[in-house]
């Protein structure tokens, strides 16, 4: 049997309860859980905690391999070590000493299945006891009695030609049960090593970690798998194709500001045999003169009653295709709903905030009417034509 064990306390002092706090739209906890959940090596994953409500937060989940293990007191203080509370968990069981054990850290989110299913499968091969997660670093590191460990500095390498060192990044650890018993530590005997990216380093233990991981979240794990099914694109007006200011002329006639990166980002889409489309709330000349210029498949204006959402799922109908083929880019809380529910959204740098708190939301760098829209599509073609 494959067993997978999962601490979290309720006492971070760092970032309190940062174990069930919202990280990508979900608490943090989840996105572990959820990988060994996907795994078809692992058999069941126990959530270690002393916490009742982070006890509820993972019931909530109802993922089917998951169970919650009540933690004893003294092994559950800022001074208890890890190895504490797997030996009293172990101890409190009957598991066979040839079962596998993965120790596996809820403050590395960015963990895949794949990463436990190919660890998994090098403990399989015999050639090693144990194992843990390292990534390849290409820094060069000295002593304290200033010698250089890794690289000569008279003849310094370059980057690309520097095999660098492997350093641990805490992901996860896998060992017999019987090796744990005997020798009291996650780690024994041949110790085998799963190399994992290097942005998965990080680990959550402060403010300025938790908001690295998230935008490495974001770019590498959440995005990876939707580019490549996108076949329409769908903007939002106000705030996102413009800077969200409100013009009038001497006769009170309004005026909006469009930005030409932007008109050529639908250009760019369309070319690539994307469709592309404008859903905006308000009914204005100036943005059927705008769409008509973008060449866009789509315009729909005035669906305030309607609904963003309800629009959107029409289209889709027209085309044959899913909300999870549609990328869509808005900025306010008219455009919350169907953020929600496509397959791949983003936002201005100034939108507001209950906007970029949307799950897997791709925040970007510039603000509406200032290359946002732009950006959204250069970031689509780069992902999109390498999945080709």
């Amino acid at each position: 049997m494959n067993i997978a064990f999962v601490p979290v306390r309720g006492g971070s002092k760092s970032i309190p309860q940062k174990n069930i706090k919202n990280f990508c739209g979900k608490p943090l906890v989840y996105w572990s859980l959820k990988a060994l959940q996907d795994s078809a090596y692992i058999d069941i994953v126990y959530v270690a905690t002393d916490c009742g409500e982070i006890t509820k937060v993972v019931n909530s989940f109802n993922l089917s391999k998951v169970h919650v293990y009540d933690r004893e007191a003294e092994n559950a203080a800022d001074t208890s070590s890890t190895e504490s509370v797997i030996l009293e968990f172990i101890g409190k069981n009957t598991f066979d000493d040839s079962d596998l054990f993965l120790l596996v850290q809820a403050t590395s989110p960015l963990t895949q299945t794949e990463d436990f299913d190919l660890a998994i499968a090098k403990m399989h091969g015999k050639d090693v006891d144990s194992l843990l997660t390292c990534v390849r670093t290409k820094r060069f590191f000295w002593s304290d009695e200033n010698i250089p460990l890794n690289y000569d500095y008279r003849s310094r390498p370059r980057r690309q030609d520097f095999k660098g060192m492997l350093m641990e990044n805490g992901a996860f650890y896998i060992n017999y049960v019987g090796n744990i018993k005997k020798n009291e530590n996650r780690l024994s005997g041949r110790i085998g090593i799963h190399e994992m990216p290097e942005y998965t380093a990080v680990e959550i233990d402060e403010e300025d970690d938790w908001h690295l991981a998230e935008r490495l979240m974001r770019k590498y794990i959440l995005c990876k798998k939707t580019f490549s099914k996108i076949k329409l694109f769908l903007s939002d007006v106000d705030g996102t194709l413009t800077d969200a200011g409100m013009y009038y002329g001497e006769n009170g006639e309004e005026l909006k500001k469009f930005n030409t990166h932007d008109g050529k980002g639908f250009e760019i889409l369309r070319k690539s045999g994307i469709k592309t489309g404008i859903i905006t709330s308000e009914n204005t000349a100036i943005v059927e003169n705008r769409g008509k210029k973008l060449k866009v498949d789509y315009l729909y204006q005035g669906q305030e009653n309607k609904g963003k959402l309800q629009v959107a799922q029409e289209i889709c109908k027209k085309e044959n295709i899913t909300l999870g083929e549609v990328a869509y880019i808005g900025d306010d809380l008219n455009c919350l709903e169907l953020l929600m529910s496509v397959g791949l959204a983003a936002c201005p740098a100034n939108a507001v905030d209950e906007i970029k708190e949307i799950s897997n939301i791709v925040q970007l760098r510039r603000k509406g009417g200032d290359g946002a829209v732009r950006e959204f599509a250069e970031i689509i073609l780069r992902n999109h034509l390498k999945k080709k």
